[in-house]
């Protein structure tokens, strides 16, 4: 049994654009408003005064940035929480920000040109909030495919976190070693370091578990291991009333995740919690895999084929939309660059391409078809400042 437990705890966190709005202004849904604002506040106060041992991976879409950081919002929501001061603690010793895309997007399901858009706008709201680069990509919903291997590492990223259920290992390796190492994944010239995320224990982080059964299992897992073994632990980080509750004693910061910092900085446990970049300064990356093209698991799905956001033929019709007006975007601003066209026509290509990257958010696909018209109006807004650009000089 390995001498040292390292866990990597993971947490994203998520809203479509203008969906906070929306709900602070529905009677019915405020209240869910607020218990997501209290989430996103709670977490760097948990770990303030705990940076010695504490350490919290964090991924924030684009959309949620953009609205925390928005001056209107900010007001409307003062009172509730303190969004300037918010953001700010996330600056704390204890947290790590990780890469992602801008709108949450499902990356392997959207036109190969839009994902570097959304990484690289992702970055630039990322660096201006956090003033710090993160070696860590977070993939929304996991999804991952091998070919956006090149595009990370042109990015400057180091690793990505992938579900350990879609791991092939090339090198020979036993069950402890590919859910509890780092591997090496290649694409072509260029490789990149993959994070596998233990689905089971992180199925219990979700639903609510107790720190010392999480602290046995952690060893009873490992038991076999003679490295020095890193568990990964992902999750959404504001959904469910394990995250969202008030009350410090029941919820997983007060119940699960202080006992758990409580007894690493006491020499009570040998399960220590560990920044990834860390680990990897520390024991490297073993053995070369291939990850399947996949999700994580869903209340509704394993992740195999992406069936929870393309399960439809509505589905499929918003994506094969999606994909031509991608396309008509980019060739739009292509032709215009080449052209040396005027900049208030780029400017109006450029409001297109928004439009048409916040189409691509997960949500508007997750839910079956009941958000699938979002897509739809959101690549309407897209065609509307197309059509303004073309018919500007």
């Amino acid at each position: 049994m390995p001498t040292t437990i390292h866990h990597a705890l993971v947490l994203n966190l998520h809203q479509p654009w203008g969906n906070l709005d929306d709900m602070l202004r529905d009677p019915l849904h405020e209240w869910q408003a607020k218990e997501c604002l209290f989430a996103y506040d709670r977490i760097p106060r948990a770990v303030e005064g705990w940076a010695d041992v504490a350490r919290v991976h964090v991924s924030m879409s684009g959309s949620l940035l953009e609205a925390l950081s928005n001056p209107d919002f900010q007001s409307r929501v003062y009172g509730i929480v303190k969004c300037g001061d918010m953001l700010w603690n996330y600056r704390s010793p204890a947290i790590s920000i990780l890469g992602t895309g801008y709108y949450h997007p499902v990356f392997p399901l959207i036109p190969e040109a839009d994902r570097a858009e959304q990484i690289n706008r992702w970055r630039g709201i990322g660096r201006h909030l956090f003033e710090r680069e993160s070696s860590g990509f977070w993939p929304p919903e996991m999804g991952f495919s091998m070919d956006m291997i090149p595009l990370l590492k042109q990015a400057g990223y180091r690793y990505v976190i992938v579900d350990a259920e879609h791991i092939v290992p090339i090198t020979p390796m036993k069950w402890e070693e590919i859910h509890y190492r780092p591997h090496i994944a290649k694409f072509g010239d260029d490789e990149i370091v993959v994070i596998p995320r233990d689905r089971d224990l992180s199925i219990a982080q979700e639903n609510g578990l107790e720190t010392d059964w999480f602290i046995n299992e952690a060893n009873e897992r490992t038991k076999f291991c003679d490295f020095e073994p890193l568990i990964c632990t992902a999750t959404d980080g504001e959904n469910g009333g394990w995250f969202r509750n008030v009350r410090w004693a029941s919820n997983f910061w007060g119940s699960f995740y202080h006992p758990l910092v409580h007894k690493a900085r006491h020499g009570e446990s040998n399960v220590m919690p560990v920044f990834i970049d860390d680990y990897l300064d520390r024991c490297g990356a073993h053995g070369q895999v291939i990850v399947r093209t996949g999700a994580w698991n869903t209340g509704f799905h394993h992740g195999v084929g992406f069936v929870q956001w393309t399960g439809s033929q509505m589905q499929r019709d918003a994506w094969a939309r999606l994909a031509d007006v991608s396309q008509r975007i980019h060739e739009a601003r292509w032709e215009a660059d080449g052209r040396g066209a005027s900049a208030e026509k780029k400017r109006m290509i450029e409001e297109a391409m928004w439009r048409l990257l916040r189409a691509e958010t997960s949500c508007h696909f997750f839910w079956g078809e009941a958000w699938v018209d979002r897509a739809h109006a959101g690549l309407d807004d897209a065609l509307h400042w197309l059509d303004i650009a073309m018919r500007t000089p």
